[in-house]
């Protein structure tokens, strides 16, 4: 009598503490013996990876990791892909206090916030899918889905003059020629790769290095908390099991209705997003040295040129999420804990959280009103601390 069962795969925890220990070991053999799958909707099930035409070489994939993390490719010589995406925080940016990142010109911030590319090489190109009798986009890459490889998203920075500040490809190829960098990449691309003439072949090649480091379990290492314990390797704890459990729940936490627990069809663990747009309400910063006072993020709107997604943004996964701080796309809150907080109140204390950036687009239908209390929220943070990676037992 503790399971509601819903379209007939759908398991609806009740509070995890209430049950007792029959309870948990319930919840345990469920999420090992059924890996997930079987205990949660089908329909949450994650996008298919994508699929890579040829494998990289070891050599090319070291290049790729020295054009990262090389700074003499960028106007001040002080900014490289690593600034912005520092392997400590889950690639994400290491400085903590500020709600966007600094670019290679020192008195120049973006308008958002450096999103983790962890895991990354697993999103699909912008598309559109029909649930539901709703038509939805998913995938792209930027939290705006602006562009559909991971070579595409590695020429933007260089060129971006609040970034990487180059003029072009010519540019980008001429601080890599003066790089110690150049001679692993004409050993990757040829002798004459660098040649007048070849800059822009040459600056494909560097994205397609750089795409094909992205794509090493560097960066999808899969080694949290709970991928061990879905293997059987880890234990949860009483509190990160009932967390799990509002995790997944419709009538509470609901977040697995975008942030699916359940395997991608081609067997990749949970990815924890559904690669799908939201705009769940978020006010503007209130900090004008980074941002005017009437600036607005149209988001995907700026990629589709429609005004009925103003304000959406791609769902991120929760993987590493502890270690991404500050949250939202213009780092508008500061803890994980806020981020909830906000999640379960924002409609019961709009005072609080402040008005809306984009009013009109707001999803008033799966947060806002969580009803969760203060245990039960410790409870989902705790489970949210199992998806960092580098977890040892």
């Amino acid at each position: 009598k503790n399971f509601t069962i819903i379209n007939d795969k759908y398991y609806h925890y009740a509070s995890a503490l209430e049950c007792g220990v029959m309870r948990l070991s319930l919840l345990v053999l469920c999420v090992l013996s059924l890996g997930l799958a079987g205990c949660l909707p089908e329909k949450n099930t994650a996008a298919p990876s994508a699929t890579f035409s040829t494998e990289p070489t070891p050599q090319m994939i070291a290049l790729g990791s020295a054009l990262f993390n090389d700074t003499n490719l960028s106007s001040q010589k002080n900014q490289s892909c690593a600034s912005c995406h520092d392997k400590s925080v889950a690639f994400a940016d290491a400085d903590k206090n500020n709600p966007t990142s600094k670019g290679s010109v020192s008195s120049l911030f973006g308008t958002r916030n450096t999103p983790s590319i962890a895991y990354s090489a697993f999103t699909p190109a912008l598309h559109q899918e029909t649930e539901d009798g709703e038509t939805l986009w998913k995938g792209g890459l930027f939290l705006d889905g602006r562009v559909n490889t991971l070579e595409e998203q590695a020429q933007k920075p260089f060129l971006n003059p609040i970034e990487m500040n180059n003029k072009d490809a010519a540019d980008v190829i001429a601080k890599l020629r003066a790089s110690p960098t150049s001679n692993l990449f004409r050993e990757v691309f040829g002798g004459d790769a660098l040649d007048v003439g070849k800059e822009e072949q040459a600056f494909s090649q560097v994205a397609k290095a750089i795409a094909a480091f992205e794509r090493t379990p560097e960066f999808s290492p899969f080694s949290s908390k709970f991928d061990l314990y879905i293997q059987g390797k880890a234990k949860f704890t009483t509190q990160e099991i009932e967390g799990m459990s509002l995790f997944i729940r419709a009538d509470k936490g609901n977040c697995a209705a975008c942030h699916p627990v359940t395997r991608s069809v081609d067997g990749t663990p949970p990815l924890f997003t559904d690669f799908s747009y939201d705009n769940v309400g978020v006010s503007r910063h209130p900090n004008t040295q980074f941002f005017a006072a009437d600036f607005v993020d149209e988001g995907l709107a700026q990629t589709t040129n429609d005004p009925n997604l103003r304000g959406q943004f791609r769902v991120a996964t929760l993987r590493n999420i502890a270690k991404t701080a500050p949250y939202m796309h213009n780092g508008r809150f500061e803890s994980l804990r806020e981020v909830v907080e906000f999640y379960n109140s924002r409609d019961v204390e709009p005072q609080r959280w402040g008005a809306p950036e984009v009013p009109e687009t707001v999803n008033k239908d799966e947060l806002g009103n969580l009803k969760l209390s203060d245990r039960e929220i410790d409870a989902l943070v705790a489970f949210l601390n199992t998806l960092s990676d580098g977890y040892l037992p």
